[in-house]
């Protein structure tokens, strides 16, 4: 399937995201090896590759939990390589993770809430007090969260219910509404949908491109969901043992003999791409 970025931004626009030869090694071992991509603004960027390729130590780099050994990550024309994770959350990079990294025994809203955190200006004397500034800003969070967020994602009738009552499915949602809280230029999701059934599989897919078509959102996920992945993505990036082994559109990432050797062991365009067509098949 042939696609391009005129479905989001034009193609001229200068990288939102830039990742320059970016390499990680934790002791001997190299995770990353001379990683470089950029992400266009108002593009769906995936990264895909076998189980180990690097991919979540990838976007933990791009994030700031990693610090690289080698290269540079570029934000808006900014360097952000040494840049704190908070910081960089500050600046407009939310993710989500592919374990669920939810409070469970806290409720679907203030999990929310807790993703704006990072955007507050109320000082702790504000906050103990519950003053003025620090009960505008509760209200115009809270009011922001239930009139956008949560009714984008369509959990309203869950907003009070506790995390560890939901389903795999609604958590992973809840933690998308989360990471929507943070107001990201960029959108980072790691697995969005797996592990679940193919009702939320559509479900999480028909937000992702929503999000970026309505809030002008961009996106960059890591998802093993080949089907999915190359119905909603612009361009894809391949790791393999941690070095990119092909990128460009789903079509060019599709034809790529490297590709279909590190997903099947060898160079047979035609089963990777039957193999692709079922999982479009399950997802459609």
């Amino acid at each position: 399937m042939e696609t391009t970025l005129a479905r989001g931004a034009p193609a001229a626009a200068p990288p939102l995201l830039q990742v320059d030869s970016v390499t990680l090694a934790f002791g001997g071992v190299r995770a990353l090896s001379g990683v470089g991509f950029g992400v266009q603004p108002g593009s769906i960027t995936a990264v895909i590759g076998p189980n180990g390729a690097g991919k979540t130590s990838l976007f933990n780099t791009i994030s700031g939990f990693y610090r690289p050994t080698g290269g540079s990550i570029r934000f808006k024309g900014q360097d952000i390589t040494h840049v704190p994770a908070p910081q960089r959350a500050r600046m407009g990079l939310g993710r989500s993770f592919q374990n669920i990294a939810l409070f469970r025994g806290m409720t679907v809203l203030d999990n929310i809430k807790l993703g704006r955190h990072a955007h507050l200006k109320t000082n702790v004397f504000d906050a103990l007090l519950y003053l003025g500034r620090a009960r505008r800003e509760e209200a115009e969070l809270r009011r922001d969260i239930e009139e956008r967020i949560i009714d984008f994602l369509e959990i309203d009738h869950i907003r009070h219910a506790p995390v560890s009552a939901l389903s795999y499915g609604l958590q992973k949602r809840v933690e998308m509404a989360r990471a929507l809280a943070m107001q990201p230029e960029i959108l980072m999701l790691d697995e969005p949908v797996a592990g679940m059934n193919r009702e939320e599989t559509e479900d999480m897919a028909r937000f992702i491109l929503d999000v970026r078509a309505e809030w002008g959102v961009t996106v960059l996920m890591v998802e093993h969901d080949m089907g999915m992945v190359m119905d909603l993505s612009d361009h894809v990036v391949v790791l393999n043992f941690g070095q990119i082994i092909a990128q460009g559109t789903p079509a060019v990432v599709q034809a790529d003999p490297e590709v279909n050797r590190a997903y099947l062991g060898s160079g047979d365009v035609g089963a990777l791409r039957r193999k692709l067509h079922a999982g479009a098949r399950e997802t459609a």
